[in-house]
């Protein structure tokens, strides 16, 4: 039996999910209820969207984005683990970690009471190169799709040694346009400025758009709101576990480099608030432990 033919045979739901070959080499799982529509390749645990019944999306997809094996995907939730960033000490290792570039397992997937779909990933240890990460670990990703999306990135520390834990959900959405955003609730908040070489700075007010962003907001737990006038929406991101904000916007000719951001303005109709902990955030996690970085996304009109 192919492997799709499992997938749908143990965790398939007739009228709710279904496994789909979207590309090549890559599966994706298409979850529909009376709540929301969303997608999910298997590569990576990456939930590529998620659109409420009635309602616009509330993540963002690069209409050039590749679905390839091996490839990281342009927009979405990208899971960067076990670090965020570069490395810190092995340049030669890929950005964000290994598990975004990956295939995870289905491990779960149920119908709730309320109508809502969970499905729970897992990063198989075989994946996890020992080279780069020679730590016992399980990590899983639990999804649950209903009014709100909801993102659980969960690590238990299976060995007899703690790790440094460095881990970001790396979430896309999609803005009318770049002039008529701002993030809230970042107000007083100390962060490092990738633009101008990481330089410790300060926010003051409420975060727009004018030029790149590129910042980790250090020490916040605070809920942000992604207030879009032009769209007369509000996108709220309300997090637990996490002690950094990223903010980025890769603006003119970073995005041009990229060649997967779908035109010339495509950086105009995204922005990346990501859920965090990063820089001075990492985490230490002792044997016998489990860390959960949760994030809830919602969608109101202004």
């Amino acid at each position: 039996m192919s492997e799709l033919s499992t997938l749908n045979q143990q965790f398939g739901i007739a009228g709710h999910v279904e496994f789909v070959e979207a590309a090549p080499g890559m599966i994706v799982a298409r979850l529909s209820n009376a709540h929301a529509d969303a997608t999910i390749a298997l590569q990576g645990a990456h939930l590529m969207t998620f659109k409420p019944k009635g309602g616009a999306d509330v993540i963002w997809m690069s209409p050039a984005a590749k679905l390839a094996p091996g490839k990281s995907i342009r927009g979405g939730v990208p899971v960067c683990w076990p670090w965020f960033g570069a490395h810190a000490s092995e340049a030669g290792f890929p950005a964000h970690g290994f598990a975004r570039t990956v295939g995870w397992d289905v491990v779960e997937c149920t119908q709730q009471p309320g109508g809502e779909t969970r499905i729970v990933f897992e990063l198989p240890a075989d994946k996890m190169p020992k080279a780069q990460w020679p730590h016992a670990c399980r990590v899983q990703l639990r999804i649950v799709v209903g009014p709100k999306l909801v993102m659980d990135l969960v690590t238990d520390n299976t060995g007899d040694a703690a790790f440094t834990l460095g881990e970001a959900l790396h979430t896309y959405f999609p803005i009318s346009d770049v002039d008529n955003v701002v993030v809230t609730g970042l107000d007083g908040c100390a962060y490092r400025d990738k633009v101008t070489g990481m330089d410790l700075k300060q926010q003051t007010g409420d975060i727009g758009i004018p030029s790149e962003v590129d910042r980790v907001y250090l020490d916040t737990e605070a809920t942000c709101d992604i207030v879009d006038r032009g769209a007369n929406r509000r996108i709220r991101i309300a997090k637990s576990g996490s002690r950094s904000t990223v903010v980025w916007n890769p603006w003119i000719e970073k995005a041009a480099k990229m060649g997967d951001f779908g035109s010339d303005t495509g950086y105009r109709t995204m922005v990346c608030v990501e859920s965090a902990n990063a820089v001075t955030n990492v985490l230490e996690v002792v044997p016998g432990t489990s860390h959960t970085l949760s994030v809830i996304y919602s969608n109101e009109a202004l």
